[in-house]
């Protein structure tokens, strides 16, 4: 049997700085960050590492609200949820993440596009 992918991204370290990058780029990102003018940046981070240890078969530490609940009435258009999508292959290749893992986290970052785009 195969390593999760939790494992195989790092384990809780792995990702938490997998996601502490995609926040910061996310911050850098012009299409998306005015989204995140007033935000709690820490806040952010945390919720994003959890959420995504959570979701890679980690331990369940994510205490946020579902996809859909947390974008709620944002009405994300689906150049914005593209732009994310990038920043999220930025910050796996910034993290020297390999082929499968990253097409893995991408087709799952993917899947969730429905509770996002336009809700």
């Amino acid at each position: 049997m195969s390593d999760s992918l939790y494992t195989r991204l790092g384990g809780t370290d792995g990702i938490t700085q997998i996601a502490n990058d995609l926040v910061d780029i996310h911050l850098a990102n012009p299409a998306i960050s005015p989204r995140f003018v007033n935000s709690d940046v820490s806040a952010l981070k945390k919720g994003a590492a959890t959420f995504f240890i959570a979701g890679t078969g980690g331990p369940n530490v994510y205490e946020g609200k579902d996809m859909a609940a947390t974008h709620k009435g944002m009405n994300i258009s689906g150049n914005e949820f593209l732009a994310v999508l990038d920043d999220a292959l930025e910050a796996l290749n910034k993290n020297n993440v390999a082929q499968r893992e990253k097409e893995e986290v991408l087709f799952v970052l993917y899947s969730m596009k429905p509770d996002i785009v336009h809700i």
